[in-house]
């Protein structure tokens, strides 16, 4: 009972500092650029732990540590190595020009950003590319929610649904009161409490095992469970051949960076772009330490079952492994119930930092991209702010809805949004900041190509098996940017003002 105390008592004052956070920032939202990109006045440190404590959600500390719990290095390895390249190429090509050319030609969403580079005065791009963050985002945020529900429900056995909800309305509070700032500042908090909760883990995890040499002798015997190129099944306990094709589709997860709304979003709220570099570094390091920090949770968190001090964790349970851990050291004194407190709250955290910069894309996608660019309504300062924060609620009750389901893969979920971002945005945004040739109707068809061959590859095609079963992201990016080249080459070429635009952002 004490150390349940002690555990509620550690996660009631983070959160609550979360929605002060909020409630201060309220304050300085005088109009929607500031609720949307905080006036572009993030400094360097802020920025880099923004938009990865805003990419690294609830898989970080569940979804990477569950996947490496029940079958090894290879898949969740591959991964890792693939964010984690995807993350510096992200920062090195794409930061530095999008901060510019959006800052050039006046737009702070990812939508309008679209519409003002390509001239698109109709608004179909803005339209399309609103609708893709709100198809992707609601199930993605609920992924998150469900991660929350998930927590207080193991934890303390406390109705799943109630755990949800009560999660879900604090980031609400926040993301609605604060907008941007109040989000980027909790980011930055939350990315250092997701660290500080991923050594801990490991540290106690390995001590509880006899160090980590006893952890490797656990996972040893297991066919391919420490393997890079054989991946271990649980269920059968033998190891299949990790293919080269299965390898490119793993590392595919890189793609997705180029696509997301939510980080590209930092990239443009930067103060001085030539901050950037620094940004950069702070973010790579950062990312490539917790990946291999997480991986090596549910490896040690293997050890840990074997052992006998948690449970043996089947199927989608196996998410659960950091909080089991959590739950054995909160056993240790009230001290270690207080840490234990902070390790749970920084699953809190990965889950909060992703769900609210999603709610606050989505949110802008409706009330300034759909309503007033789309729909051609002008709305006064206040008016587009109560939209937005009326959309967040929605989009947020939608959520709920679809992360009733106790049983759903974090993972699964996760990937599957990543991989429609990556498609659907992430071949518009290079040849947008790259290739001026690039023209509104290939942009156009582009997106929807993307979005829609992710559906496609992933209920259709895969199901055929063999070298088709590969992670959707690959095929549908490379189709959405065949098809954006292929039709901008047979369409007019863009309007010389364009063109001048573009020569001017990048120097030339």
């Amino acid at each position: 009972m004490t150390s349940q105390i002690c555990i509620i008592i550690a996660i009631i004052a983070y959160l609550g500092m979360m929605i002060y956070i909020g409630i201060t920032y309220s304050k300085k939202n005088t109009q929607a650029a500031e609720f949307y990109l905080g006036g572009r006045r993030l400094g360097p440190l802020v920025t880099a732990m923004s938009a990865e404590a805003s990419d690294m959600s609830s898989y970080l500390l569940m979804g990477l540590p569950g996947l490496a719990y029940i079958a090894g290095l290879a898949e969740v390895g591959w991964t890792a190595i693939g964010l984690a390249i995807g993350t510096y190429l992200n920062w090195l090509l794409v930061s530095k020009r999008i901060r510019r050319y959006s800052s050039r030609i006046g737009s702070f969403t990812i939508p309008e950003f679209f519409a003002k580079r390509y001239g698109d005065d109709r608004h179909f791009l803005t339209c399309i590319a609103a609708l893709i963050i709100v198809v992707f985002f609601v199930p993605y945020t609920a992924s998150g929610f469900a991660a929350c529900g998930k927590l207080f429900s193991t934890l303390f056995g406390m109705n799943y649904i109630a755990a949800m909800l009560l999660s879900a309305a604090v980031i609400v509070i926040y993301c609605t009161l604060g907008g941007f700032l109040a989000v980027s500042t909790t980011d930055l908090i939350q990315g250092i409490t997701m660290s500080i909760a991923l050594l801990i883990v490991v540290g106690f995890g390995a001590v509880v095992t006899g160090g980590f040499g006893s952890v490797t002798d656990a996972v040893s015997s297991l066919p391919g469970y420490l393997s890079l190129v054989q991946s271990y099944s649980a269920g059968t306990g033998t190891a299949a051949p990790y293919t080269p094709l299965m390898i490119a589709s793993t590392l595919a997860w890189g793609l997705g960076y180029f696509g997301m709304p939510h980080i590209l979003l930092r990239f443009m709220a930067i103060e001085d772009e030539n901050k950037l570099k620094l940004s950069r570094r702070i973010a790579t390091v950062w990312v490539v330490i917790s990946m291999a920090i997480a991986v090596l949770i549910g490896v040690v968190g293997y050890g840990l079952s074997q052992a006998g001090a948690i449970p043996v964790l089947e199927g989608s349970n196996s998410e659960t492994v950091i909080i089991q851990i959590a739950s054995v050291l909160s056993t240790h004194g009230v001290i270690p119930a207080l840490i234990a407190g902070v390790i749970l709250a920084g699953i809190l955290a990965a889950t909060m930092s992703t769900a609210d910069s999603q709610l606050l894309a989505a949110a802008s996608s409706i009330s300034q991209n759909l309503v007033q660019d789309f729909g051609k309504k002008k709305l006064d300062t206040k008016t587009s702010l109560l939209i937005a924060r009326i959309t967040v609620i929605a989009i947020s009750l939608i959520a709920v809805f679809i992360a009733q389901d106790p049983d759903s893969s974090i993972f699964g979920i996760v990937s599957f949004a990543w991989a429609g971002f990556g498609a659907a945005f992430g071949p518009v945004v290079l040849l947008a900041l790259f290739w001026k040739r690039s023209n509104r109707q290939g942009a156009l068809a582009g997106m929807i190509a993307g979005g829609i061959m992710v559906f496609v590859w992933k209920y259709g095609i895969a199901k055929l098996g063999g070298a088709f079963a590969i992670y959707e992201l690959l095929p549908a990016f490379v189709i959405a940017l065949l098809v954006n080249v292929a039709v901008s080459l047979l369409t007019k070429a863009p309007d010389e003002k364009l063109v001048r635009i573009f020569e001017e952002v990048n120097g030339k």
